[in-house]
């Protein structure tokens, strides 16, 4: 029975993306041979440079499969979360502590930034930022977060901050250590965004200066 070409070219591509995994994420980006995992997957060269143009297009095709790996299983931990805010925390710090499993440690935070550079300009990028601004858009609305954050300025510095957190862990001689640091570290720089409320000596600045007593 004849196969769809679509259907023929989606289980190609799975092929090639399942073989680079493999060969990512035990030996390395570096060590890979592109003849060893178009062999594997009983697949050529020429069928590699059709689909990935080169190791390095196929590198960012498993980093993409990765990546929306990690954004459901983030989204299935916050949901459980009882408030917005706590769902925020835990989507960002259980992201972070990802960087402590074998695959996602090689791939998403060493070789991905020492061979497609800097994680902020990659094409996942601007979906994570988007979602982290809708949150504290939210957060501000509901009077969680201070009123005058920016919530886009915010949501890219905690995502540059997030990533930077996960290389650290990736790269660290001691990655259990080194997490429990970052996740502690990362949570009380968040928490610098919530809206304190007035203490009882200072005077409510919403309700105007004419409520200010001498």
């Amino acid at each position: 029975m004849h196969r769809p070409r679509k259907e023929m070219i989606a289980e190609t591509r799975a092929k090639l993306i399942a073989a680079a995994r493999q060969a990512f994420g035990t030996i390395g980006y570096a060590e890979a041979s592109m003849d060893d995992f178009t062999a594997s997957a009983g697949l050529t060269r020429g069928a590699l440079y059709h689909h990935f143009g080169d190791k390095k297009g196929l590198l960012e095709a498993v980093i993409a499969e990765i990546d929306a790996e990690m954004a459901a299983r983030v989204n299935e931990v916050a949901s459980r979360a009882p408030t917005r805010w706590q769902h925020f925390v835990d989507e960002c710090t259980t992201y972070i502590e990802m960087a402590l499993e074998p695959e996602i440690q090689r791939i998403m935070f060493r070789d991905g930034p020492a061979v497609l550079g800097d994680p902020a300009q990659w094409s996942n990028a601007n979906a994570c930022v988007g979602s982290m601004t809708d949150h504290l858009t939210a957060l501000q609305r509901e009077g969680v977060v201070v009123p005058s954050l920016d919530p886009e300025t915010a949501a890219r510095l905690i995502n540059g901050a997030s990533s930077q957190a996960s290389q650290r862990i990736a790269n660290s001689s001691d990655p259990e250590a080194t997490s429990r640091k970052v996740v502690v570290a990362f949570k009380q720089l968040l928490e610098g965004l919530l809206r304190k409320p007035p203490s009882a000596s200072e005077p409510n600045r919403d309700e105007g200066l004419g409520t200010v007593r001498n």
